[in-house]
């Protein structure tokens, strides 16, 4: 069988749908990736054959420039991250807003050249079935042109599907000649070009594919398939010094890579390694490289531009991060206590979902200081409850079904195409 994986050109995006696609490989059939020309060279280091289908959508660009013209950066990322943590219960003129600047000033772009692309690769190749990320929507469409199954493959908390509910719930309270609908309006004159009507699968997928654990896992009303969390960080070599066990609790500080790329790499500076030194612990921080001169620290911090999530936090005691879905979810496989500095958008829902487990701290970003860091982190050290939270957040984690149950899920959902069956592993998330 063929399954066409999408993705537009964002690599946090790509990299958690790598291991269902290799499990997918593994089981014998054919897999490729259609993206924006820009992720290219991310997929083809996967191993993955590729095409491009489009260009780059220059989102960060455009979005970044409008809003600094507008004097409204911080302003956008407050508004999407109210959404995410409230858009189930906000109001119309709230969310109709959201849903509005979403289609414009984001989602339009991320899609720029791949709803035509995506839609003539598919004729071309004819997959039996196609997964996408959650915003690469014209996957969607094109799965609904040609009649095949097609479904999303998360990459954390399902707040956007969770508010898009909330808002058809207040549309359809509306006197017809007052339902204003940007997401329909948009999404449905692209499915019209190729014959297709809209409806709420565009959205959402006819069934999402959700790797978090179940206490980490959003009610948002759609057929979920769960999936354990595998890691996949791209090529990268361990690095001798990580193959040697360490004298002291390890302490991972990472902005993550999209945190690096939105907010700029100096986001816990010389000041707070030095508070983290202090506890008698090593410390592990990642520096883009580039970023200039790097700081003198002390003898305890190591600064390393890259390394594997995955083998590293094995060997950590905690790690202080942004709130990113990669590499919360590779603390959450090996059990390790996280503190989370969450600022946009879902980040801010899973570190609350985190939290509410017992497994880690929440300092938001804005006031995290080296003081309130490091005090933090001294607790995950010091008491031994949030460690045993940690090992249940890892044991449910690992309990979860691996890829190639997922795969197997997925290729009898391809072969029942005709009559659409569900797969054979659903589950419900908790609400918030």
């Amino acid at each position: 069988m063929r399954f066409l994986f999408a993705s537009y050109a964002e690599r946090t995006h790509f990299f958690p749908m790598v291991p269902i696609a290799w499990a997918l490989r593994a089981a014998g059939h054919e897999v490729r990736v259609a993206t924006q020309r820009p992720l290219v060279p991310a997929v083809l280091e996967s191993g993955l054959p590729t095409v491009a289908v489009a260009g780059d959508h220059d989102w960060q660009r455009r979005v970044v420039a409008a809003s600094s013209a507008k004097g409204d950066w911080e302003g956008w990322v407050q508004r999407v991250t109210d959404v995410a943590r409230t858009g189930h219960r906000m109001g119309w003129d709230d969310l109709h807003a959201y849903f509005e600047e979403q289609v414009e000033h984001a989602w339009k772009h991320f899609n720029h050249g791949l709803v035509d692309g995506l839609a003539g690769y598919a004729r071309e190749w004819r997959p039996d079935m196609i997964l996408w990320e959650p915003f690469t929507f014209a996957a969607a469409v094109a799965a609904r042109a040609l009649g095949i199954p097609h479904a999303r493959v998360t990459w954390g908390a399902d707040v956007w599907v969770r508010a898009r509910r909330r808002f058809t719930e207040l549309l359809a309270e509306r006197s017809p000649e007052l339902r204003s609908d940007p997401l329909r309006d948009w999404l449905g004159a692209e499915a019209a070009r190729f014959g297709a009507d809209f409806d709420e699968e565009l959205f959402t997928g006819q069934w999402t594919i959700d790797q978090s654990p179940p206490s980490m896992r959003l009610e948002s009303g759609v057929r979920t398939i769960p999936a354990r969390y595998v890691p996949y960080n791209g090529p990268a070599e361990i690095p001798d010094w990580l193959r040697e066990p360490p004298r002291r609790p390890r302490v991972c500080v990472t902005g993550g890579l999209t945190a690096r790329g939105l907010y700029g790499a100096d986001l816990l500076g010389p000041a707070l390694l030095d508070r983290l030194a202090a506890l008698d612990v090593e410390v592990v921080a990642t520096v883009a490289a580039g970023d200039g001169e790097r700081p003198a620290v002390p003898d305890n911090v190591r600064l390393v531009d890259f390394v594997p999530m995955d083998p590293l936090l094995e060997t950590c005691s905690a790690v202080v991060h942004m709130g990113g879905f990669g590499v919360m979810s590779t603390a959450m496989r090996h059990g390790v206590p996280q503190l989370t500095l969450p600022k946009l958008g879902d980040s801010t829902v899973r570190a609350d979902l985190l939290r509410a487990t017992g497994a880690g701290l929440v300092v938001s970003h804005d006031e995290a200081t080296p003081d309130t860091v490091r005090d933090a982190v001294a607790r995950l050290l010091a008491e031994p409850g949030f460690g045993e939270a940690a090992e249940r957040l890892r044991r449910e984690t690992l309990s979860e079904p691996a890829p190639g149950a997922v795969a197997a899920a997925l290729e009898g959902s391809a072969a029942g195409r005709s009559g659409l069956r569900a797969p054979a592993i659903e589950s419900e998330g908790v609400p918030l």
